[in-house]
């Protein structure tokens, strides 16, 4: 039987990523649009535990749209992962007659509200939100444009010095499980080689790829790494080229957490509209414990198991054009 749903909460949990507050203004809006109430948790799963709790309406997400972040603010629960902290969270949406939740964030966020809905028989959608892009079930999730376009910039400029010195650089992009920032900025850059954590590959093929492009007289000497590739550390790549190759000036560069911040780039934005009207229409429909993607531009709920378990394979096509391209 499907739940009569009049209150529905939302929050943001895990790494924050641009278009969260988007996916915010979306749920919001699209929850005054169908006159439900909407709850803001502060702080993701530790504020619902906190009771860090406010009523939000359409003009309290003015403005929102392009700003990176959340204005939600997100953290880790150590304590939402006990049965008595997942009670206290449900005894302060009781409090509040809050009947659905939306979650915005990754996979470790729709484990945990996969257990809570389970548990209280809560009805409970996710969104998407992490620039890694590694949840089955959409064709991008939350972030990973606008954190692709950030490393565009961030290698253009780098290139700028790498051929002004005749230097050879490592850039270092998060990924620790997912290489599609990687491969994805990889091929936009015009990178050299690119060090995946998805391919087993031994140094020697780095080697090659370095003799090749000095071969072909390449001054884009650019190679792109996934903080968890399985070569090693970047510092150590970088080590292990300076000794083999003396005469190339190596240096490492490590993005880091530039790759989250910024305002959302126009995919995001759009994408975290339709999504957050989605998870809204899905909870009045009867949904629960599904998240809600992209799939060739068609709205698709796909369950928190799969979306969590399924492992999305590398595109080895783009892996392949990027090598046809970097000679």
């Amino acid at each position: 039987m499907k739940k009569q749903i009049q209150s529905i909460g939302v929050l943001t949990s895990g790494g924050d990523a641009p278009g969260m507050n988007a996916a915010i203004r979306a749920v919001v809006r699209a929850g005054a649009y169908y006159n439900l109430k909407v709850f803001g948790i502060y702080e993701g799963y530790q504020g619902l535990i906190e009771n860090n709790i406010k009523e939000l309406d359409a003009r309290s997400v003015k403005n929102i749209l392009n700003r990176g972040g959340t204005i939600l603010k997100s953290s880790r629960s150590e304590e939402f992962r006990t049965e008595a902290g997942r009670k206290k969270a449900h005894q302060n949406l009781q409090q509040y007659n809050i009947d659905a939740l939306v979650i915005i964030g990754g996979d470790g966020s729709f484990t945990g509200g996969h257990i809570f809905s389970q548990e209280f028989d809560l009805p409970i959608i996710g969104i998407p939100g992490t620039i890694d892009n590694d949840l089955y079930g959409t064709d991008y999730t939350l972030g990973f444009d606008t954190a692709t376009n950030v490393v565009i910039d961030c290698i253009d400029k780098i290139r700028d010095t790498a051929e002004s010195h005749n230097r050879l650089f490592f850039v270092e992009v998060m990924g620790r499980d997912s290489g599609f920032i990687a491969l994805r900025s990889a091929l936009a850059s015009g990178a050299l080689d690119v060090v995946l954590p998805e391919e087993d590959s031994p140094m020697q093929d780095l080697f090659n790829e370095l003799e090749k492009g000095e071969a072909n007289q390449k001054t884009n000497k650019l190679v792109v790494v996934a903080e968890g590739n399985k070569m090693g550390d970047t510092f150590w790549i970088a080590d292990q080229v300076r000794d083999k190759y003396p005469h190339l000036e190596s240096k490492v560069t490590i993005l880091g957490h530039l790759q989250r911040g910024g305002s959302p780039s126009c995919l995001d934005r759009v994408l975290a509209s339709q999504l957050g009207v989605a998870a809204i229409e899905g909870l009045l429909e009867g949904k629960s414990k599904v998240m809600a993607g992209l799939i060739d531009n068609k709205i698709v709920f796909t369950s928190f198991e799969e979306a969590i378990n399924k492992k999305i394979p590398l595109n080895k096509e783009l892996l392949r054009i990027s090598k046809i391209l970097s000679i």
